[in-house]
Formats: C-alpha cells, sequence, structure tokens
C-alpha cells in the first residue's frame, strides 16, 4: 500500500469519528457542494487546507455529489524551503496541486499599518480570480472549529459585536462564486493527532512579516493567538465551553437582543417593544 493510501485509510479508520464524520456532517448540515460544483480547494500549505483537500478527494471518491476539484496554491512570495516543502507534501498525499505566483509578500512587507488584513484581502482576491479562471463556481478553504469559536470571542472581546464565520457565503466582489469551509465541525487538536499520527511536516506561517516581528520580539502573539490560549483555559474550567460559544451562533435569541444587523440595516428592539 502506497504511503498516500495508508493516510486516506487512516481518515476513513482511526479518524472516522473526529474527522471524517464530522466532515460529512458539516458537507450534509450546511449544503456545502452540490452536484454539478466545480471546487477550487485552496492550499496554503499548513495541516489545515492540506488536510481539506484530502477530505474532498475522499468524499468525491466515494460517488455521493458528482462534482470537480481543482487544488489551488498561490505563492505570494514563499521562500525556496517553504515552496519545496509544499510541493513534497503534495507529493507524499497525492494531491495534483496547481501553483501560480503572485507578489503578495513583496507588497505588503513594509506597510506598517494593517499588513495582514490588507494580505488577507489581495490573497482572497487572487484566489477567486484565479478559480474562476478554471471554471469554478466555489472556493474551499480549512478554516475548523477552533477557527470558528476563536472569531466568534474576538468579535465580542476586541470589536464589541457578536458576529461568527459563516460554513459558506457569496462572493460580494465575484458574482456566481461561493465560499465554503467544510472542516467547520472539525476541531484543530484532531488535525493535528492525524498530522502526527501519520507523521507529517507542514509549514507554519510563512509570511515575512510576522517572521520579521517575531525576530524583533519573540513575545508578540496576534489578537487570534490571545483568543486561542483563552479559550484553552476556559476548557479546563468546562470541556462543554468551547462547544457552548460555538452553538451560540445558531442559537441566538432575537427577542433578548438589544439590538442587531440584518443586511446592513440596525434594529433596535423599540422597534418591536409595544407590538
Amino acid at each position: 500500500m502506497e504511503r498516500y493510501q495508508e493516510i486516506e485509510r487512516s481518515i476513513i479508520k482511526k479518524f472516522r469519528k473526529s474527522i471524517w464524520c464530522k466532515f460529512t456532517n458539516a458537507v450534509n448540515e450546511y449544503a456545502l457542494i452540490q452536484p454539478g460544483d466545480h471546487i477550487a480547494v485552496c492550499i496554503s500549505g499548513g495541516k489545515d487546507s492540506m488536510l481539506c483537500a484530502k477530505l474532498l478527494q475522499e468524499i468525491k471518491r466515494h460517488g455521493k455529489f458528482d462534482f470537480g476539484l481543482e487544488f489551488i496554491v498561490m505563492d505570494p512570495g514563499y521562500n525556496e524551503k517553504n515552496r519545496r516543502q509544499i510541493e513534497e507534501n503534495a507529493r507524499i498525499l497525492n494531491i495534483p496541486i496547481r501553483v501560480f505566483e503572485s507578489e503578495i509578500f513583496s507588497v505588503v512587507e513594509h506597510m506598517e499599518d494593517s499588513p495582514c488584513y490588507l494580505c488577507a484581502r489581495m490573497r482572497r482576491g487572487y484566489l477567486y480570480n484565479f478559480a474562476r479562471q478554471l471554471g469554478c463556481n466555489k472556493i474551499a478553504l480549512g478554516h475548523h472549529f477552533d477557527d470558528v469559536i476563536e472569531t466568534t470571542m474576538m468579535s465580542l472581546l476586541y470589536s464589541g459585536q457578536i458576529k461568527s464565520m459563516m460554513p459558506k457565503l457569496h462572493s460580494s466582489n465575484f458574482p456566481g462564486m461561493e465560499l465554503i469551509r467544510p472542516m467547520y465541525l472539525i476541531k484543530e487538536a484532531d488535525i493535528i493527532a492525524w498530522k502526527n499520527y501519520n507523521q507529517l511536516t507542514f509549514i507554519q506561517c510563512a509570511c515575512r512579516f510576522t517572521e520579521n516581528l517575531t525576530k524583533e520580539d519573540p513575545n508578540t502573539s496576534s489578537k487570534r493567538k490571545e483568543m486561542k490560549d483563552l479559550i484553552e483555559q476556559l476548557r479546563k474550567v468546562s470541556p462543554f465551553i468551547d462547544s457552548n460559544i460555538f452553538r451560540g451562533s445558531h442559537n441566538v435569541k432575537l427577542d433578548t437582543m438589544i439590538g442587531w444587523e440584518h443586511q446592513g440595516v440596525k434594529h433596535s428592539f423599540l422597534e418591536y417593544y409595544d407590538k
């Protein structure tokens, strides 16, 4: 048995409950894939996007949905070592990647204000554009359960908003394109367990900006890292806290909300208080 086949087998067998079933549940619960879809799987080179690619390969192989896949890698200016690591992992995992280049790192490297925000927006734009050139109607990203609850907590604590990361959404800048997150229900700890079990090594954040920050100040941490640490502490208080944060965005009680926004229009409880 080839190594990639052993890795695929581990997804279906050993990690069936923690990864495979949660992946298929998300696909079904949020209606992420439709017959005839042509999906561009966006691979950054990290563990999450690589696993996302394998999961979509597997569900296509099992034939539940008739859809197409493209595995795209945007090189925004990786160093040679990271580029080789991505290509080697794609070979090990039997993922037929398409690599295209951009100069995003060079553009944002010397920016002082919000370089990460600009980088993320530029990446998304390049990915949507390349996916559309390939005839795709959807792009799949490797965001997982922990990304969702960290985003929810960041919005509440730092923006004063109750806002979550959606399992899918329509692109406002690329009509007809949709973003999906098939790993929405999978916990990061289980992704790490899968990676370690199969003795795989993936790149971490390869951004020149964050690399430079780390060199200048080893104690520098992002707001997302702060949320990750906070949630880890909360899990020690109760193992159900992370699930409760996640379920909170599925069970919003508008009758108890002072204000809310829908399609860009703000509303207040006073509009309905005397009715």
